[in-house]
């Protein structure tokens, strides 16, 4: 039946394209929490002052550079020096502050690149003066820490001396919370976080919506897709809707795909099915049979759902005489088949609903009547039940030229497809194709585009629905099929 494609750039591109409003929604919410974040927290000013360390030495080029590497090797050891009480509690004592050399350790720091003998100081507060302030103080605190430290025992000058140059100002603007690399990092996350939603929500809900989702079960070939129609429910019948409405277009394109599918079989008759019920097949195998008889073919529509038989409440006609009653031989299938519209279309409805649907369906009878009604007809369109509830269908699957699978979407999942298709293959059914029923008519899911005429000419069925009952219903009046076809031949 054809193998799964897995998902490739193209797929994930439609996906994102599927999403846009979950993954847009994510995003302005990442930009919210972001503005909501940053005004929360208090601002904090940071500054910055700069120290030259540089050794005391008027010797010789050599001596200089000498003193330079040593500069470079200890500047590492005064930025770690500048958060030691040593240097922070002259401080604390200078500026009256009340918190501890622990504390205002949290609020200063020092960097030394390498190769370098300029020392950088910062300092941070709720307070852009104080923080220069903090910042400023530190620096004079280190160069006389350092000086301290680097005096010879002995006595004399330290080798080492710090200077500033550059001395710490209070700032205008405050280095926390960045409003900008905040609001960037919010619209990142929630957009990141939209598209997890998005792939998520694809890999819990394995509905089949589309061709693209039908596409990672198989690749068997879509016959033809009908989009969604809230009228189809009142009117389902194609001849209640416009001639050259997109409903009817669709089923015209149903009915030619099936044409070049089916035309090297030897049997004419064709199998609808579907997973699961409320999928549509129904509705598809009337008007697909409809469509056919208005392309002036003679075709017979056989509702052989004998459990939860349709046709006949769509098309007006007498359910109580039909397949069944032809099946234990109480009438000939001549006398059972009612004319229905002003094409070529008869109907054989399910007759009364059997206690051993799949028994009679699977019976020699049974194969009978569809043989004897290939040779009366061009198309015999066959409306069976679904495939995985009961084995009607795939008894009866063995006993025509093609299947159809009607998919609804959003109606079945994929594990189901799966198994129907399997249910086939493993009978050696011969499945034409799919047919995608219910789309949406706009969309990423929406499977044709649309090129109609403006006009909305409705043609209903004649004679009125009410005849063929009639018909059946007066035995002197009644005509067999063959009758009936050889006088519109005569016409």
């Amino acid at each position: 039946m054809g193998k799964a494609k897995s998902l490739d750039l193209s797929d994930y591109l439609r996906l994102l394209r599927r999403s846009w409003i979950t993954i847009t929604s994510a995003g302005l919410l990442g930009l919210l929490l972001a503005i909501a974040i940053s005004l929360a927290i208090r601002p904090i000013y940071t500054a910055e002052t700069e120290l030259f360390v540089a050794t005391q030495s008027s010797g010789s080029a050599q001596e200089l550079q000498q003193g330079n590497s040593f500069t470079q090797a200890r500047v590492q050891s005064y930025a770690e020096t500048v958060e030691t009480p040593a240097v922070l509690q002259p401080v604390i004592d200078q500026l009256g502050l009340e918190s501890s050399a622990a504390d205002l350790a949290e609020q200063v720091g020092a960097t030394a690149d390498a190769n370098t003998v300029i020392l950088s100081i910062t300092a941070g507060d709720e307070s852009p003066a104080l923080a220069a302030a903090i910042a400023q103080a530190v620096g004079d605190s280190l160069i006389d820490v350092v000086q301290l430290l680097e005096s010879p025992a002995e006595g004399g000058i330290s080798p080492v001396k710090l200077s500033a140059i550059t001395p710490a100002v209070a700032p205008l603007e405050p280095s926390s919370p960045n409003l900008r690399l905040n609001l960037a990092l919010g619209l990142v996350v929630g957009l990141l976080f939209g598209v997890g939603i998005a792939i998520l929500r694809v890999a819990i809900n394995t509905k089949v919506r589309s061709e693209d989702d039908l596409r990672r079960v198989t690749d068997v070939p879509v016959l033809g897709g009908i989009a969604y129609d809230a009228d189809a429910v009142k009117k389902p019948l194609l001849t209640q809707t416009s001639l050259q409405g997109q409903r009817a277009e669709s089923f015209r394109q149903l009915r030619t795909n099936l044409h070049f599918a089916h035309v090297n079989q030897k049997s004419t008759a064709l199998l609808i099915t579907s997973s699961l019920p409320s999928e549509g097949k129904s509705t598809t195998a009337t008007n697909l049979a409809i469509a056919m008889a208005q392309s002036g073919q003679r075709v017979v529509l056989v509702d052989a759902d004998l459990r939860r038989p349709r046709i006949d409440g769509y098309l007006g006609l007498e359910r109580n005489a039909g397949l069944t009653t032809a099946l234990i031989g109480t009438a000939d299938v001549e006398d059972l088949l009612q004319p229905w519209g002003e094409d070529e279309l008869y109907v054989l409805t399910s007759g009364q609903i059997p206690p051993n649907p799949s028994e009679l369906l699977g019976s020699s009878a049974m194969r009978a009547l569809i043989t004897k009604l290939e040779s009366m007809f061009d198309a015999v369109v066959i409306d069976a039940p679904p495939l995985l509830p009961v084995t009607d269908a795939a008894v009866l699957s063995q006993q025509v030229g093609g299947v159809v699978l009607v998919i609804g979407s959003s109606k079945v999942k994929r594990p189901d497809v799966e198994r129907s298709l399997s249910a086939l293959q493993l009978i050696e059914a011969n499945l034409l194709g799919v047919v995608l029923n219910l789309l949406p008519a706009k969309g990423s899911n929406a499977y044709s585009y649309s090129y109609l005429p403006q006009e909305d000419a409705v043609v209903r069925a004649k004679p009125p629905l009410q005849a063929a009952r009639m018909r059946l219903q007066s035995g002197g009046e009644r005509r067999t099929a063959t009758q009936l076809l050889r006088s519109r031949k005569q016409d």
